[in-house]
C-alpha cells in the first residue's frame, strides 16, 4: 500500500494510484481518469475495473424502465432523477454505487445528496458479496438510504433492505417474482428480465468478457 498522500490536485489520478492514502476532502476535489471505479475506503483510495457487461446491461435496462416510468406513468413524477455509477458519501468513505435513485423530492437532488434508493449488481467473488450484502448495506442504512436493492445473478434473486425504526428489514424477491415499492408508486421491477440479460453475457464465448 502506498503511503504517499495526495495534497493537491496536480494531475489526473489513474489506476496506478490504487492504495494511496487520501482524506475525504482530497478525494472530493480530485480529478480521476475515466475507465475505472474509484472509492475511498477507510482513508485509502481503491481503484477497480468498471462493471462487466453482465452488470452494466441489466443496469442500463433498469435505468430505461425508470425513465419510461417517469415519462409515461401517471405517478411517474415521483421519480426525480436516476443515474448510473455515482459516488455516495457514507461518512468518511466514498462508495461507488451501480445506480442511485432520488424520489419524492420534487426537485433535482443536490450534489452528494443521499439517494432515496441505491441499487447494486453483485459481482463474482466472496469479497464482493460480503461488501454488497454487509458492508455497503450497513453504510447505506446508516446514511438513511430508504431502500437498498441488490440484484444477485448467482442466487437468482433481488434482495431489498430497508430501515424500519432501528431495525433493518430484509426482503427476498425470487427470480419469477416482481417487486413494487411505495417509494415509486406503480413502478414494477421484473427480476427475471434483469437476470436474463446477465445470463446472455455469461453465455458469451469471448474470453475478454468473461470473469
Amino acid at each position: 500500500m502506498s503511503t504517499a498522500v495526495l495534497r493537491k490536485k496536480e494531475s489526473i489520478i489513474g489506476h496506478d494510484a490504487n492504495g494511496t492514502v487520501m482524506t475525504p476532502q482530497e478525494f472530493d476535489q480530485a480529478e480521476f481518469e475515466e475507465g475505472w471505479r474509484y472509492e475511498l475506503i477507510n482513508g485509502v483510495l481503491i481503484v477497480s475495473p468498471i462493471p462487466s457487461e453482465k452488470e452494466a446491461d441489466p443496469n442500463d435496462e433498469l435505468g430505461y424502465w425508470l425513465r419510461k416510468y417517469q415519462e409515461e406513468h401517471p405517478k411517474g413524477k415521483t421519480l426525480d432523477k436516476t443515474l448510473p455509477e455515482r459516488t455516495i458519501k457514507t461518512g468518511k468513505n466514498r462508495r461507488r454505487a451501480d445506480r442511485v435513485i432520488w424520489a419524492g423530492l420534487g426537485r433535482l437532488p443536490h450534489k452528494y445528496e443521499t439517494p432515496t434508493i441505491v441499487a447494486e449488481f453483485v459481482s463474482k467473488g466472496k469479497k464482493n458479496r460480503e461488501r454488497d450484502y454487509e458492508t455497503k448495506r450497513d453504510e447505506y442504512m446508516k446514511i438513511r438510504v430508504k431502500e437498498y436493492w441488490i440484484f444477485d445473478r448467482f442466487d437468482r434473486c433481488m434482495v431489498v433492505f430497508s430501515r424500519q425504526g432501528n431495525q433493518i428489514k430484509k426482503r427476498v424477491i425470487g427470480e419469477k417474482q416482481v417487486y413494487k415499492t411505495p417509494l415509486l408508486p406503480g413502478f414494477v421491477v421484473n427480476v427475471a428480465r434483469l437476470l436474463e440479460l446477465a445470463d446472455q453475457w455469461a453465455e458469451a464465448t469471448d474470453p475478454i468478457t468473461e470473469e
